[in-house]
Parts: structure tokens; C-alpha cells; sequence
């Protein structure tokens, strides 16, 4: 099942192990029952502390848990690290399975003792299930936060359940996206969530035993807001100037990490986003860079110490000081923000047609957005649904030509221009139609569909700014040619700024300027 090159590599990878790591199955006559011990048995070659149990239990699907063997150290049998797989997690969840064997002795990237404490600190029992599919390039962020957070809190629980072995269950909970965090047979949160937001809505959901402390991360020269090329950019070239330097970031490598063929970067043929943003990370651990991340700056302020020039508090209670502040904070995907979006996420409205189109097999779906993303996302919906509307604003589309023709060629596909979206409706638990209006006749008018897939663009992450510095109506951070904003010692970098390309490699030149201009600023003060 495992190529012996990539069983070598994992041996290399599990090295680091200490304590035993058990696999425990439960029995199971499923059809998939024999790929799934074939798969762990593999995994239990790569090292000597990893081991597969078989237990008694019987399952309708295929089924295991990881424990930690406590009897090296205190006699204890095996301790459950609260983390359960439904399913055999191939495809983009087996770097799932694997990093959840290193989380199990405590190895594998963490965040730090701040976010660590965050977690510990919620209330619980906490029992979670996510469904996802194989396919998705967005679950394994939340798959393997929260199989983080199992190992890491006391009484949290996390069961990972492939879709596939589990229809009755999707039909039941009404699941239409994934990846969907259930609670309780009640759905927690259903798409694509940072690791930061995903924490927000557990403490929301359960509650926090957090106190009302706060705790400040320190003075910096330069304080970066945003880990993506312009911040990761604009760090490294504050740091080699000697300055002391930190980032703040609420997901390192941000869009980047999202992207998947990136051929456009000079130099470098061809690369993927997760690479490059691990070699971004890689690259600003060469310098004593402090990156504080799973965070988000609520407010910019004068600070009152004479050492720093900015206080900047963020949403976590922490605070940090700076003489200098570099903005990168980028853009994220824009919702629609009319009646019936939100309360339909997961459940017939979504953002990716990759991961929850499967979900929209034979049924109509509407596509809302004429650009390159909404025609392609059309292009792929029309060989899964069995109707597919695009809804475009204007009165053409702004896609590639050569995706339009291949998009009106499809014989279940049809255009709408001058259509303005202004309703989905649904009964909280299913979309069963959306509401527009024709911008021409100016009446509105309705079709019945079975989900809404938004593909309108993105939006700068810049809500923390407004009434502080000089916005577009757009909300992207006015800058000058040298990447100062509206207020003295704010510097702006990359896709949040007025800059005409939102590219790469313009983002990682703009945050060198910005630091540049930053240096060149505090030698002249």
C-alpha cells in the first residue's frame, strides 16, 4: 500500500519518538477492514514505538484509536490521547494520521505556551466528531487542530469520520460541507476555519477557565502583522538590519497555504503553497525573529512607554509594544453578507467546490461570481451537479476567455448577468433556493437550488484598521511608493495595500520595501 521510499521516510520521521504509540482496532467486517490494517500494520514497520493492537470490539466501519502505553514510565495501561479515526485516512488525511502519532508523545509542531494554556483552559467534557472527505484540501487543517487540542486537554475527545463509511449519518445531520464539527448531534461549525477561530468557537461553545489576566509579549523594534510572503518578507529584512523583530500572525504562510500549482514565482519553476510556506517559516527561523501565531491584533494605539512608539492589544487580552509596525495582513474570501448566508454554511452554502461538490451530485447548485474562480468552479460543479446557474453581477463575465467558451459549451450549465444575489433561503437546515435581483428589469426573482457556492473574490483583513488609518472604499490600507500608511511609524506591505498586483512576488518585494523604508525612517527620527 506504502512504497518502501515513503515507509524510509516516515522510519526518518518517527524517529523522534520516545514512548510507545498504540494503534488500537476495533474489528470490523467492513469491505475497507483490510486496507485499513494493511495501512497501519505498514505504519508500525516505520518504528519501534509504534505499535498495532487488535481489539475485541466489533465496528460497522473501519475503526481505531491511538493510546499512549503508560506503563514505561508509571505501570499505567495504555492512556487514550482522546483521538479516534472512522474510516481508513488515506488521501490528504494521512499526513492526519501521522501527525496525530507524533502528537501522541508530545513531537510535531506546537504552538506555543500561551495558545497551549488557551486550550487546557476550556471547559469540558468536549466531544467532537468531524466528518470530512478524502478529497478535501480544507479538512486536514481542522482534523488536525483539533487532534492537537485532544492531546493537549484532559477531557476533549476528537473522532475523525470519513464521510464515505458514514451516509446515514450525513443524511441525519443534514450535512452538506465538510469539514463538519459535530457536538452533541448539533453542528459546530461547518468549511475552511483557522486554527485561531476554531478555538474562538470552542471557547464560545463550552467556555473558558481563563482568567482576566493580561499578559504582555514584550518590546519590539519592528512588530509584523501578518505571516504571509509580504510579512514573512518584511521580518527577515527588519531582522538582518538588527532590529529586534517579532510577527504576529493568525496562520503562518496565510492565502499561500491555500494555493495549490504556483508557477509564477521567478526562479522557481514550479512549487506548492504548503511548501513554500514551510520554507517561508524555515527561512525567518534562521533569524531571531519571535513569531507569536493563532493570534489577531484587535487595536493600534500610541504607546505610553517612551522606548516604543505603537501598543497594539490583541483579541487573545495579550499586548505587545513596537517602534515600528509593518501591516501584512492580506485578504481572505468575501461572503455575500445578505439574509440566509450564514445560517446556510455547511448545510447548502460553501466556498469550495472541490471539497463539497461531491455533495451536490445530481442536484442544481448556483455558482455566484464571473470571475476566473467562479467559472472554474462552474466548470467542475457541471460534471457532479445536474444543473449548474452562474450568477455574475455585471453585465459580462471577467474569466478568461477560454474558460467562458468551455463554460457555455456544457450543455447543464446557463449564465445570469446582472444578477445581484440578495437571499438565500432555506429552512436553517437545507438551502432549497436563492433570491436575486435582474439589475436590468429590476425585478426580483427566485430559483430553486440545492446549494450556493460563493466565488466572489477576496476582501483585505483590514477591520481592525478602519477609522485609524486612510482605507479605499474597497478597505485596502492607502500607501505611498515606500509603504508608509496614513500614520507616522505604520508601514503596510502586500495584498492588504493599494498595490495594483496581487502577486507573490510583488507581496515579498513590497514587505522588504516596507522594512527598508522602516530602517531608513528610524535613522532619520
Amino acid at each position: 500500500m506504502l512504497d518502501s521510499q515513503f515507509l524510509e521516510q516516515l522510519t526518518g520521521v518517527f524517529a523522534v519518538l520516545e514512548q510507545p504509540v498504540i494503534l488500537k482496532m476495533k474489528r470490523s467486517s467492513h469491505a475497507n477492514q483490510g486496507e485499513l490494517k494493511e495501512m497501519l500494520t505498514e505504519l508500525s514497520s516505520t518504528s519501534p514505538n509504534i505499535q498495532l493492537q487488535e481489539s475485541d470490539e466489533e465496528s460497522a466501519a473501519p475503526y481505531f484509536e491511538i493510546l499512549r502505553d503508560g506503563k514505561s514510565t508509571s505501570g499505567e495501561p495504555p492512556i487514550s490521547t482522546g483521538i479516534s479515526f472512522r474510516g481508513v485516512p488515506g488521501g490528504h488525511e494521512f499526513t492526519s494520521l501521522v501527525l496525530s502519532i507524533l502528537y501522541a508523545d508530545g513531537k510535531g509542531k506546537r504552538p506555543d505556551a500561551g495558545i497551549l494554556q488557551r486550550i487546557r483552559n476550556l471547559k469540558g467534557p468536549i466531544e467532537l466528531k468531524t466528518y470530512m472527505s478524502l478529497s478535501c484540501e480544507n479538512c486536514p487543517e481542522v482534523v488536525q487542530a483539533l487532534n492537537l487540542m485532544a492531546t493537549v486537554h484532559c477531557d476533549f475527545t476528537h473522532e475523525v469520520v470519513d464521510g464515505a463509511v458514514a451516509q446515514d449519518e450525513i443524511e441525519r445531520l443534514s450535512i452538506q460541507g465538510v469539514p463538519s464539527v459535530i457536538s452533541n448531534e448539533r453542528l459546530i461549525h461547518s468549511g475552511k476555519i483557522s486554527f485561531l477561530d476554531l478555538l474562538a468557537q470552542l471557547e464560545k461553545t463550552f467556555g473558558t477557565n481563563a482568567s482576566a489576566e493580561k499578559t504582555s509579549l514584550g518590546q519590539f523594534d519592528v512588530v509584523v502583522i501578518g505571516g504571509g510572503p509580504a510579512g514573512a518578507s518584511a521580518a527577515i529584512y527588519s531582522a538582518r538590519k538588527g532590529l529586534k523583530t517579532a510577527i504576529i500572525a493568525e496562520r503562518f504562510g496565510g492565502q499561500v497555504r491555500d494555493t495549490l500549482g504556483i508557477e509564477n514565482l521567478i526562479s522557481v519553476p514550479y512549487t506548492e503553497g504548503a511548501k513554500l510556506a514551510a520554507q517561508l517559516l524555515e527561512h525567518v527561523n534562521a533569524y531571531p525573529i519571535e513569531v507569536f501565531e493563532h493570534r489577531r491584533v484587535a487595536q493600534i494605539s500610541d504607546a505610553t512607554s517612551g522606548k516604543t512608539a505603537k501598543h497594539l492589544q490583541l483579541e487573545s487580552g495579550e499586548s505587545i509594544d513596537a517602534g515600528a509596525v509593518i501591516i501584512a495582513t492580506g485578504a481572505k474570501w468575501r461572503e455575500l453578507g445578505v439574509p440566509g448566508e450564514k445560517e446556510h454554511i455547511g448545510q447548502g452554502v460553501a466556498f469550495c467546490a472541490h471539497c463539497d461538490g461531491p455533495f451536490y451530485k445530481g442536484k442544481k447548485v448556483v455558482v455566484v461570481g464571473g470571475g476566473n474562480s467562479g467559472v472554474e468552479a462552474a466548470i467542475d460543479l457541471a460534471n457532479i451537479a445536474s444543473e449548474v446557474t452562474l450568477f455574475e453581477f455585471g453585465d459580462a463575465l471577467k474569466a478568461d476567455g477560454v474558460l467562458i467558451e468551455k463554460l457555455k459549451n456544457l450543455p447543464n450549465a446557463s449564465i445570469i448577468t446582472n444578477a445581484k444575489t440578495t437571499q438565500v433561503l432555506g429552512d436553517g437546515k437545507k438551502v432549497h433556493g436563492v433570491e436575486y435581483l435582474d439589475r436590468k428589469s429590476e425585478a426580483t426573482k427566485m430559483i430553486d437550488i440545492d446549494g450556493v457556492f460563493v466565488q466572489i473574490g477576496l476582501q483585505p483583513n483590514t477591520q481592525f484598521l478602519k477609522g485609524y488609518l486612510d482605507l479605499t472604499p474597497h478597505g485596502e490600507i492607502v500607501v505611498d511608493p515606500k509603504g508608509r500608511t496614513s500614520i507616522k511609524g505604520i508601514y503596510a506591505a502586500g495584498d492588504v495595500t493599494t498595490i495594483p498586483f496581487k502577486q507573490i512576488i510583488t507581496a515579498m518585494g513590497d514587505g522588504a520595501k516596507a522594512a527598508l523604508t522602516a530602517f531608513e525612517d528610524r535613522m532619520h527620527s
